[in-house]
């Protein structure tokens, strides 16, 4: 059975065409790709970076690369960002660390998608509970959410280089 929550009734009421792959709770992001049968660079996790007082932005970052604060900090044309810990990520969206996505969050905070994440025919966003999994095309992701996609991340570095 589909776990029904705020993401998954957000997403189904825009019309936007996706799946809702429901797995176990994954220990990692290259396991929570092999449960979703994707490759890990279609694995989009959110990240919310705090741009001052209340004020938010979820950058979606998908496996395999890692969030480059000077690329954000240049894109948004501010000096400094911070991540809001766990009690503050969730006073601001809505969901826990963990299950953040920007579908159904309490606030519809700017989204900026990763650049990369647009050469995938589809991606996995978290549906808003732990292993709750939305699958759809880059370009509705982009769409429904009103996202900028810019070159935010680099790769992550791989053990032995």
């Amino acid at each position: 059975m589909t776990e029904v929550t705020r993401a998954t009734d957000a997403i189904a009421a825009a019309g936007i065409p996706h799946r809702v792959i429901r797995t176990e709770r994954a220990r990692s992001a290259e396991e929570s790709a092999e449960l979703q049968g994707i490759e890990l660079g279609a694995l989009l996790r959110t990240i919310v970076v705090r741009r001052g007082e209340d004020d938010y932005v979820f950058v979606l970052v998908p496996g395999g690369r890692r969030f480059d604060w000077p690329k954000v900090r240049a894109h948004l044309g501010v000096k400094r960002l911070s991540l809001p810990d766990a009690d503050e990520a969730r006073e601001a969206t809505g969901y826990e660390r963990g299950a953040i996505t920007p579908f159904g969050a309490s606030r519809a905070w700017p989204v900026i998608v990763d650049a990369s994440a647009m050469d995938r025919p589809v991606v996995a966003i978290g549906g808003g509970a732990h292993g709750v999994n939305l699958h759809l095309a880059p370009a509705d992701l982009v769409s429904a959410l009103a996202a900028e996609v810019v070159d935010v991340t680099v790769p992550e570095a791989v053990q032995g280089d």
